[in-house]
């Protein structure tokens, strides 16, 4: 896998290609990403390249992260993610990971976490159709229902129930990149991505 970068959600809004049509698209704010560490099969057991976004004060983190910035002259950054990557001996230790690694055109994953939306019930969490609601029915309308099996005495583990729905690790692949604009470190994806304004996304070049 090549390597990829972080960025954050700013929202949504609509630009205009070479024909005229309009095309909803979201903009991040990638990078730039600065390589903290490289992770080798001989020491770590895989290989792999740590990179760091959004610079954070000092005293927000703790002394052995601190050290951990230190020893490659970084300053403390807030989100640290890794990228696996076939040779990192072709990266150096003092490179900065841009936006324009990504060219428009190209297609992407984007990984981020979804929106929280609180304890739902099954017919929003599930999408259950629900109980009837004529004919004199006056207590079975957004009931789960039956359970299935009696014979267990117990709710088997999977089972689709009222509980917390959102915050999950939502992937979205395939993503065309709209435009590029490494001026400003922004990047615009067709589409929506996961999570609310301000959230945290990794994006990879689609294989």
């Amino acid at each position: 896998m090549t390597i990829g970068i972080m960025g954050e959600k700013l929202g949504m809004t609509r630009v205009f290609d070479k024909k005229g049509d309009s095309i909803p698209v979201t903009v991040i704010l990638a990078g730039p990403c600065p390589v903290i560490q490289l992770k080798d099969k001989e020491k770590d057991g895989y290989k792999a390249v740590q990179l760091g976004f959004k610079e954070i004060k000092k005293k927000k983190i703790s002394k052995p992260l601190l050290g951990h910035f230190n020893k490659v002259k970084i300053a403390p950054l807030k989100y640290l993610r890794e990228f696996k990557v076939e040779d990192i001996y072709t990266i150096s230790p003092d490179t900065e990971i841009k936006v324009d690694i990504f060219q428009e055109g190209e297609r992407v994953n984007v990984t981020g976490i979804s929106k929280g939306k609180g304890f739902a019930g099954a017919i929003k969490r599930h999408n259950f159709a629900g109980g009837p609601k004529t004919h004199g029915q006056k207590e079975y309308h957004r009931a789960v229902g039956s359970l299935g099996a009696t014979d267990a005495q117990r709710v088997f583990k999977g089972k689709k129930l009222a509980g917390h729905m959102g915050e999950d690790k939502v992937k979205i692949k395939n993503l065309e990149v709209v435009r590029v604009d490494s001026e400003r470190n922004l990047i615009l994806l067709k589409g929506s991505v996961p999570g609310a304004k301000g959230t945290i996304l990794t994006i990879n070049k689609t294989v």
